[in-house]
């Protein structure tokens, strides 16, 4: 894995772009946590004394949490009450200079705030404004509050996830405000390409939390409209290939199992010593094996159960066939492809002594590569340098309002 600790910032493919986040959770700071992995300039607006309510998600080490420290590396926090006006005078300020905002508040409460894209872009026409909502800014449902979990079942997850005969299923993970992190990433730099290159001006990009996860979810929409099909819960099976699927191998662990083209599904066969699934009438082509995927699935079950895990996917990869293990955070912590990838990175991390290894930036770059300079900052770290230095407010008066200025750094 690699160690970070102590590297300064080679300037990524993002240098120079300004980000001010005012959002909080999850959804908002995943958007700015990508941009700033590629070396955006982003800075957290957070409210004085508790923060962003993410710092008491999850686990804790001597009470800092560890969730806030991955979805908010690589960002300066500064706090400002934006229910105030010297909090609104501060992100007036903020944006003056900024290339993007990005805000995940209930319709309609940056206009209460007077924070509103009118008052915002008059200050900064070229501001892009990033609005992530549970519903959207429009629409019967805009007013209702919106979590991912809401969204989850909202936009037809949950509802094709798990078995027939049992509940609906949410993911074990943030999958709907994960999902819409990477939306609003990459429409902000939509944006913002559209802005350098063509209008030179800003404007508001804005989606509910369960669009991104709706288009993700396949062709359910094509096929209720022209079929009439609903798919329905099933398992991990799909309904548009077969096999796919996880399976228990001879040690008791699991592999995860895709024939999707006819030549992986033939080559899969050869290696586990049943050709006679190529040629039953059942399982001829892809359409065939989806009719018969339960039968199928058994049949592999039975198979596979001859193997040990690892012995079983170095047979697979000697016949060119495609699986993968089912692995747990620990095994992926040993495995030597996460490991040559530097799929994880150690962080030196000052709050909690020592440092902290978190999943690495996505993507390698050639030329401009992103990193991670640090983990998420202590509450108001920044506050000196931002509200002082940079903004020109005056410490007195921001000691009089209560904030907490460390100028000592």
């Amino acid at each position: 894995m690699t160690d970070n600790v102590g590297k300064a910032s080679k300037g990524g493919a993002l240098n120079g772009v300004r980000v001010i986040d005012i959002s909080n959770f999850l959804a908002g700071p995943v958007s700015s946590m990508f941009l700033g992995d590629s070396g955006a300039d982003v800075i957290k607006v957070e409210r004085p004394e508790t923060g962003d309510e993410i710092r008491y998600w999850g686990n804790n080490k001597n009470g800092v949490g560890l969730m806030y420290k991955l979805i908010n590396r690589n960002k300066r926090s500064v706090t400002a009450d934006l229910r105030t006006p010297l909090g609104v005078e501060i992100v007036k300020r903020l944006v003056k200079d900024a290339d993007i905002i990005i805000e995940n508040y209930r319709t309609g409460t940056l206009e209460k705030w007077g924070l509103g894209y009118d008052v915002l872009s008059a200050i900064n026409p070229g501001i892009i404004m990033v609005r992530i909502t549970g519903f959207g800014q429009t629409g019967p449902n805009s007013h209702r509050p919106g979590f991912g979990t809401l969204a989850e079942g909202y936009a037809g997850f949950a509802s094709i996830t798990g078995y027939s005969d049992r509940p609906p299923l949410l993911p074990g993970f943030g999958l709907a405000d994960e999902t819409s992190g990477l939306m609003g990433a990459y429409l902000a730099l939509a944006a913002l390409r559209e802005r350098d290159q063509n209008s030179g001006k800003g404007q508001i990009v804005e989606f509910g939390i369960y669009e991104p996860l709706f288009t993700l979810l396949g062709p359910q929409v094509v096929d209720y409209d022209q079929l009439g099909l609903i798919q329905e819960r099933n398992g991990s099976r799909l309904p548009f290939t077969a096999p796919r699927n996880t399976y228990r191998t001879r040690d008791d662990k699991w592999v995860s199992i895709s024939g999707s083209a006819q030549s992986t599904f033939e080559r899969m066969c050869e290696a586990l010593n049943v050709p006679e699934l190529i040629t039953d009438h059942r399982f001829l082509d892809n359409r065939l094996r989806i009719q018969n995927s339960e039968t199928l699935d058994d049949a592999l079950q039975i198979a596979i159960l001859e193997f040990d895990r690892e012995p079983l996917i170095s047979l697979f990869d000697k016949f060119g066939a495609a699986v993968a293990a089912c692995n747990d955070i620990a095994e992926i912590f040993k495995d030597p492809h996460f490991i040559a990838r530097d799929n994880i990175i150690a962080v030196d991390d000052e709050e909690l002594g020592g440092p902290l290894k978190m999943q690495n930036v996505v993507g390698k770059f050639s030329r401009t590569p992103g990193e991670i300079r640090h983990a998420g900052p202590k509450l108001g770290e920044h506050n000196f340098e931002i509200l002082v230095d940079m903004l020109g407010f005056d410490l007195e008066r921001l000691s009089e309002e209560g904030y907490e200025i460390d100028d000592t750094k």
